[in-house]
């Protein structure tokens, strides 16, 4: 098939990943090549997955509009409606058999429904009312929805009845994420550091444990890692740096346990999965979806560090093994690109057949301006 992928554009689709969403846009690309199919991304200019890129923006907004400062501004949307304004006509003239949108703006899913354009919208976040507006008016046969866990589909479906979504868990390369059988008795952190990962609850709970802890991540919210962060370093707190590729795979197989520390309605938690592969259990504060994900091979906890410290004592004594055959059972990319193949050849299959939309104003391609003004 030919496939056209939309990704993201606040950060670029390229390693080392920013976060989940990245690495999920990265491996869908390059899973699909692998599986023989014509693969082009729409994406932030500056990305790299090692294939073709069409841009949506030049370089990735969070350079331009940093997020924390821009988000729900006039400025911030203009941008980005300009961009996906331009780049609707390329998915209709480029002659791809399907779109994979994981995008997160509205434009495409109305889109892909008036225009009967076959596409499977990703929804990677916690619903937000735009974009749950567009997913309410964009549903059809060939315009379907994903979710990356059933708590999800619950909250962007609220009243239970979603014909065109389904959930279709996150999937890892195994072969990136080795088995290592035995740890080295520490506790490890990785993601975003930002507020909403709660990486300073994971450094106090593991100082209350007496266990050592390294975080690796990238610094999102440099305020908050020089207020909440610097001053619990030192006495078995280290700060790694934002590793990639094999040194951060070795960084965490190393350890014993992983701190999994969501203070927001977490969709998934990639980081889990990666470091259940390794063989880690994991100590968590049961936000979002966790326990869908790590199941009994996860000790939980509130939002407290002393309840995360007794956790995280409790989390290092499950079995290493378990860990990882439940992430070989339910998690892997293959299983993810499956999923995925049947839903673009349903997409495929149903947009010639007849349905009546939802009854909403007709959705062309408005100028910027009226789209800010309606709340398209």
């Amino acid at each position: 098939m030919k496939i056209a992928v939309i990704g993201h554009v606040r950060f670029p689709i390229a390693r080392p990943f920013m976060g989940g969403m990245e690495a999920h846009c990265w491996h869908l690309c390059r899973g699909l090549r692998a599986r023989g199919h014509d693969v082009t991304l729409f994406a932030a200019g500056d990305s790299d997955w090692g294939g073709k890129v069409e841009p949506v923006v030049d370089v990735h907004y969070d350079q331009e509009f940093p997020w924390h400062k821009w988000h729900g501004t006039p400025e911030l949307t203009g941008h980005l409606d300009t961009a996906f304004e331009r780049i609707l006509p390329r998915l209709t003239e480029g002659g791809f058999d399907v779109v994979h949108n994981n995008s997160l703006h509205r434009f495409p899913p109305r889109f892909a429904a008036r225009h009967r354009i076959p596409m499977v919208t990703s929804l990677h976040v916690p619903p937000f009312d735009v974009l749950k507006r567009a997913v309410a008016d964009g549903g059809a046969p060939w315009s379907l929805f994903t979710t990356c866990s059933q708590r999800q589909l619950g909250a962007w479906f609220d009243d239970g009845d979603a014909p065109f979504a389904r959930v279709v868990p996150n999937g890892i390369d195994l072969a990136d994420w080795p088995f290592r059988p035995k740890g080295d008795g520490s506790a490890v952190w990785m993601g975003r550091i930002t507020p909403t990962k709660g990486t300073h609850l994971a450094a106090q709970a593991a100082k209350i444990a007496g266990v050592p802890l390294r975080i690796y991540g990238t610094t999102e919210d440099q305020g908050y890692f020089d207020t909440e962060i610097v001053p619990l370093l030192g006495e078995g707190v280290q700060y790694g740096g934002h590793l990639q590729g094999a040194d951060l795979t070795d960084a965490i197989a190393r350890a014993s346990v992983l701190l999994f520390t969501p203070l927001w309605d977490e969709p998934f938690g990639l980081a889990a999965i990666e470091a259940m592969a390794c063989g880690l259990p994991i100590a968590a504060v049961e936000n979002g979806a966790i326990r869908e994900v790590a199941g009994d091979v996860a000790r939980y906890a509130g939002a407290d560090a002393g309840e995360l410290g007794e956790a995280l004592r409790e989390a290092i004594g499950i079995p290493r093994r378990a860990a990882r055959e439940r992430v070989e059972g339910l998690f892997t990319l293959e299983l993810m690109l499956e999923e995925y193949e049947a839903l673009y050849g349903r997409a495929v299959e149903r947009v010639g057949h007849g349905f009546e939309l939802p009854s909403f104003e007709a959705y062309e391609l408005p100028p910027t301006e009226y789209a800010w003004s309606q709340g398209l």
